[in-house]
């Protein structure tokens, strides 16, 4: 190419180059739930409808109330955030595991985006689905009981950082995962144990001493707690803390993941 044709070349803008790069990576993803969404939407709704017929409806007569509220009325927020956490996660990790496992990883590695870009397109997208799945277990959630919400902004912001900080999480799940079993070991082992004993279907008033003090020990608790917080106004933890460590959780997790993707973790091996 001739020095005057270079001269006359327009100037690349990088900004614009990595918008489309981001907003390509969520599409993406959108288009994965929305296509596939018999098995990304519907089996969550599918168990929140089991969740409320057994837990609620049978259980629920003999619990009667608990933290002041009607059992499906409590339990309502911790099933929706139960869903939110295990799709958040669940779409992520699947998601980046197969760009490695399916070796088109290597296209967003040479392409111009930052680490930092590919890591928050692939936490967007897991953001869409815990949100996409939460919106459909409220809708069930109404069909059996009534949810009232006293702190609007708060639901919001628990929904977000919540969804934003297992996403981060699903991102470093695939980082390190060889195959499909280390894909499926976390959730299995950890996250399913932690959510059932988050303080989803009881408040930890009525645990002992030990356990009560055991269970502060569980990040899900709080993030329960702050969502419910928000439709009921009632929490077991200090809300400011449990919305600081929400925060806190995101802002590392994220800072993980870029400096991984940046030593070349997980992708180069």
């Amino acid at each position: 190419m001739s020095a005057a044709a270079e001269a006359a070349a327009p100037a690349v803008n990088m900004s614009v180059v990595r918008w489309i790069g981001f907003k390509t990576i969520v599409i993406r993803e959108f288009g994965r739930i929305t296509r596939i969404w018999g098995q990304t939407i519907v089996p969550s709704v599918v168990t929140a409808v089991l969740y409320f017929a057994i837990f609620g409806s049978l259980i629920g007569r003999r619990v009667g109330v608990m933290g002041g509220f009607d059992y499906k009325q409590y339990i309502a927020p911790g099933l929706i955030m139960m869903s939110v956490i295990t799709n958040s996660y669940g779409n992520v990790v699947a998601s980046f595991f197969g760009a490695k496992f399916g070796k088109h990883v290597e296209e967003l590695l040479v392409s111009p985006l930052p680490n930092w870009l590919i890591v928050g397109g692939y936490a967007v997208g897991g953001v869409v689905r815990g949100l996409l799945v939460g919106a459909a277990v409220t809708i069930v959630s109404l069909v059996f009981t009534h949810l009232r919400v006293e702190h609007p902004l708060l639901v919001i912001v628990a929904l977000l950082l919540t969804s934003v900080t297992f996403a981060l999480a699903g991102f470093l799940n695939a980082l390190y995962a060889k195959n499909f079993d280390q894909v499926n070991w976390i959730p299995a082992f950890v996250l399913t144990p932690l959510t059932y004993f988050g303080g989803v279907f009881y408040s930890i008033s009525l645990l002992p001493e030990w356990a009560r003090q055991l269970s502060y020990m569980n990040p899900i608790l709080y993030m329960v707690n702050a969502f419910r917080f928000g439709f009921l106004g009632v929490s077991d933890v200090h809300v400011g803390g449990a919305f600081a460590l929400m925060a806190a959780a995101a802002v590392v997790l994220f800072s993980v993941c870029v400096a991984l993707m940046n030593r070349g973790a997980g992708i180069r091996d």
